[in-house]
């Protein structure tokens, strides 16, 4: 842990990087799907006969069932609350691998108990406790991993790359709903058994990536740990600890850390407010997971397969299988975002989603509201249309935009607010979607179509460009925004891409640096172009 490569450098050390990432991602989708289709499996509500739905349920029998459905779903999200506050308090401490490795191996505990639950035997509660634990060790990864793969990655592909973890979401959940749905006529406990148990081979991949695989550059400098920075650098662009290229990256990596020396990185900092605007940022980054949670996306994927059987009136067999169309067209729909991250941009990006999301809701509660064959074709359609929308749009951004939109010194702290965000409204949506659904079929459509549009106005007024940014860049958008008097929008419009000295210039001028940022030379870290002597922390040199 810590430096260790495995011996790889350079593009397949990135790659390397980037796959421990995605299939840690996987395991949150794959959760979503896998429920999705568990709670119309034959063999899992036999085994669970709390959950069944009786043939001809009285209205206080089917909201009672309700309840229970939305507990036993939502409780993972409660889980994963409590592994995202975790990283939120010890994520600097502990760093990036170290946080990752722990969070697969609580995944691990949680899968096994979930798995082997006897039946019989207060068989809800052990298997509650299973998804409670599984979900401590998946809100950890989720709130660590973006933090990670962002600090490992250029500016140049760093949205690209994060965005492959979020593809990979709807990639899990693809994998799960074809899997529940092979073993949907297996004969017993196997089908629902095997696919929890799954999840365990993604979570070994994650455990042994971070094992295996360094922290980030950003975290040894932001612990003084220099040497250890250059040396990950190094690798990561294959080349040596004393080239140009990790000077100039390191650089920037140690100014960031130099103007905020002084001020202690915790929850104080966050509450600064001032030219770095740690407060508004924080907030803005949390946003994202707020809005694509009460957009309606985890209604629509946890609970397809029964929207698709008790809203739109469809057959147990054919709801499963439109539920498996559903997964398949969720993981397509989200090709274009990886070649629309960078071109079109994050906020761009973010409006097209609000608004599609949003008009395509408007047609689902539309159909709904006078039920019949025809209309519930058409419903059918807004419940398609919106999860390509949000494929390609709102599934990847929040998990991209909190780690570019937050300083250094309280990125991990914003990351990790970002992530408990999701967590908590996933726990609140997951949970009152059955109920809401089963008093007004067409009115929590309207509910989350309304959400799209009031996330449309927010993100117009409040999220900034960063795409093709360093990190940096955003601070100076920020205290610029603040000292001219203007949008941080507006701002990050006009200002064209900058070079590095441009950006220690702007911070000088805009007062960002309390050091005027004690860059290191070569010579300070022991460094020349010609030589390849080992880098000397800069605490031995001074």
């Amino acid at each position: 842990m810590w430096t260790t490569t495995t011996g790889l450098s350079g593009r397949p050390l990135r790659l390397s990087i980037t796959i421990t990432a995605v299939v840690g991602f996987s395991l949150f989708g794959y959760n979503q799907g896998m429920m999705a289709g568990l709670l119309n499996g034959k063999e899992f509500v036999n085994n669970f006969p709390i959950l069944k739905m009786p043939e001809s349920p009285t209205a206080s029998e089917k909201h009672y069932i309700d309840v229970i459905r939305g507990a036993v779903t939502s409780c993972y999200e409660l889980g994963c609350f409590f592994g995202a506050l975790f990283s939120m308090f010890f994520g600097d401490r502990l760093g990036r691998t170290r946080l990752i490795f722990a969070g697969a191996s609580i995944l691990i505990v949680g899968a096994l108990l979930t798995t082997v639950c006897f039946t019989g035997k207060w068989e809800v509660g052990q298997f509650v406790i299973g998804r409670v634990i599984s979900g401590i060790g998946n809100g950890m990864n989720t709130a660590t991993i973006p933090v990670w793969q962002s600090e490992c990655s250029g500016a140049h592909n760093r949205g690209f790359l994060v965005c492959f973890e979020g593809a990979m979401i709807a990639g899990g959940t693809f994998i799960a709903y074809w899997v529940v749905f092979g073993l949907s006529h297996a004969a017993d406990s196997v089908q629902w058994r095997f696919p929890i148990a799954l999840q365990i081979f993604f979570a070994v991949i994650v455990a042994a990536g971070a094992m295996m695989l360094p922290d980030s550059p950003s975290w040894f400098v932001n612990n003084g740990r220099d040497k250890e920075a250059c040396e990950v650098l190094a690798k990561l662009n294959n080349t040596t600890p004393d080239s140009d290229k990790v000077l100039h990256d390191f650089n920037f990596l140690k100014m960031d850390v130099e103007s905020s020396k002084n001020v202690q990185s915790s929850w104080k900092t966050v509450f600064t407010f001032g030219k770095t605007q740690e407060f508004q940022r924080l907030l803005i980054g949390c946003s994202g997971q707020f809005f694509q949670q009460f957009t309606g996306c985890n209604a629509a994927i946890y609970y397809s397969t029964l929207l698709f059987q008790e809203n739109l009136n469809m057959g147990e067999y054919l709801s499963m299988i439109m539920g498996g169309v559903f997964a398949t067209v969720y993981v397509i729909a989200t090709i274009p975002s990886f070649f629309m991250i960078e071109k079109v941009g994050r906020r761009n990006l973010y409006l097209i989603g609000f608004l599609g999301q949003g008009l395509s809701f408007v047609i689902t509660f539309a159909c709904l509201i006078k039920q019949n064959e025809e209309n519930a074709k058409g419903a059918a359609v807004g419940i398609f249309l919106f999860i390509t929308f949000f494929a390609f749009t709102l599934l990847p951004l929040p998990w991209i935009y909190p780690p570019e939109i937050n300083p250094l010194r309280t990125r991990t702290v914003g990351a990790a607010a970002s992530t408990c965000t999701n967590w908590i409204c996933n726990f609140a949506v997951v949970m009152f979607t059955p109920l809401f659904a089963g008093q007004s079929p067409w009115g929590v459509y309207l509910f989350f179509a309304l959400f799209n549009f009031l996330g449309l106005i927010f993100g117009f007024f409040f999220y900034v460009e960063t795409a093709g940014r360093e990190l940096e860049e955003v601070d100076i958008i920020y205290a610029k925004a603040h000292v001219d008097g203007k949008m941080p929008f507006r701002v990050a419009h006009e200002l064209p891409k900058l070079s590095f000295e441009q950006i220690v210039e702007y911070s000088r001028e805009l007062g960002l640096d309390t050091n005027d940022h004690a860059v290191p030379e070569k010579n300070e870290l022991g460094l020349s172009s010609d030589s390849g002597n080992e880098i000397e922390e800069v605490q031995e040199k001074k």
